[in-house]
């Protein structure tokens, strides 16, 4: 049992960390405005469509499994 669940956390580490690379990045902004603090984006806040929008589900649904996991593997080792 330990044995599989351990299998199975592993699988979903390399899985979250899949999909957390394969999501794009959140700013455009070049390097000096993030020197100076320029931030031109302050009301332009948009809701993720396609790909973002489905990787940002995708990750949260392998986040939740990890947890779960995590939890069940330190419920089955200290029994």
């Amino acid at each position: 049992m330990e044995n599989t669940l351990m299998t199975m956390f592993l699988i979903d580490c390399v899985v979250m960390i899949a999909c957390v690379m394969m999501q794009p990045a959140k700013n455009d902004n070049d390097s000096m405005s993030a020197l100076t603090g320029g931030s031109g984006d302050l009301f332009s806040r948009r809701k993720a469509r396609g790909f973002e929008a489905v990787m940002q589900i995708v990750t949260v649904i392998v986040g939740i499994i990890f947890f779960v996991l995590a939890l069940a593997l330190v419920y089955v080792s200290s029994h």
